[in-house]
């Protein structure tokens, strides 16, 4: 796992392949974005980036409230969805 989170790109395609994975099981969107979220939350707390876009995408999440972090999850699930 640590070596996905080192690489940006490599990242998009797990998370992808993930949500992927969700919907095949049944998961709505909503869901999945909820999901997101409380990844992001337990990823800004405890992971440090392994890399420039994951250390952009942690200081977003940092300077935004609770709308935008949201908002930032469910961007990240389209964007990992467009990779799997």
């Amino acid at each position: 796992m640590s070596s996905v989170l080192k690489n940006f790109d490599s990242w998009k395609k797990f998370l992808g392949e993930r949500v992927v994975q969700a919907e095949k099981a049944g998961m709505s969107e909503d869901t999945i974005s909820q999901l997101a979220y409380e990844i992001g939350d337990f990823l800004d707390e405890k992971v440090d980036p392994q890399n420039s876009s994951n250390r952009a995408l942690k200081e977003l999440w940092e300077v935004g409230n609770e709308e935008e972090r949201r908002t930032i999850a469910r961007l990240m699930v389209k964007l990992a969805k467009s990779n799997a």
